[in-house]
């Protein structure tokens, strides 16, 4: 937890910057309840507040992860939990939720987004990357176009493919997409 910032800067780290820019297009109101699903520490919350947004909370589940999170000082509640599994919120306690790199091989699975879409408002969004890598064959594709069929989301955006990690020799070849979806409602 304590390297980890410094060692993603190295490799050339994009999700903050994509996760940051489409919520700035698609969270209007700087006061909105902004979940981040996998708060890591706390990066892309520092950068949204930053711009103005006043009301985050995260969650994760490792306790280094979240001590540093905590350092930060822009998030108003962080909870140590598991996505994938039941999370401590009422239901629809949030107009929007954010996760970056969270959405991949080895963390959250698929199954995560039916919490995740429990704690969102109707109207509210959600936005995330998630690796092509995986996409198809973690079931991340099917759990969401479920949802768009049975008409609970809406998907309102898809990134262009990008390497968010273009400077790591280990990972360079990896690529991901930002997805942005609405609850319907």
């Amino acid at each position: 937890a304590a390297s980890y910032d410094a060692d993603m800067l190295l490799t050339g780290y994009l999700h903050y910057a994509v996760l940051t820019g489409l919520v700035c297009r698609h969270v209007v109101r700087k006061d909105a309840a902004i979940l981040d699903a996998g708060v890591g520490t706390g990066a892309l919350g520092s950068l949204l507040n930053l711009l103005g947004y006043n009301n985050l909370s995260g969650l994760d589940m490792s306790e280094g992860m979240l001590q540093i999170a905590r350092e930060r000082k822009c998030y108003a509640d962080l909870q140590q939990a598991v996505l994938g599994e039941r999370l401590d919120y009422v239901d629809k306690s949030f107009d929007a939720i954010v996760s970056t790199g969270t959405f991949t091989q080895g963390h959250a699975p698929a199954s995560a987004f039916d919490e995740l879409v429990r704690l969102l408002e109707p109207g509210g969004v959600m936005l995330f990357t998630i690796s092509t890598l995986v996409w198809s064959d973690m079931g991340f594709k099917d759990k969401l176009d479920d949802f768009v069929r049975l008409g609970v989301l809406k998907l309102l955006e898809v990134t262009p493919v990008y390497q968010p990690m273009p400077y790591s020799p280990a990972e360079s070849h990896v690529t991901t997409r930002g997805y942005v979806y609405r609850k319907v409602g």
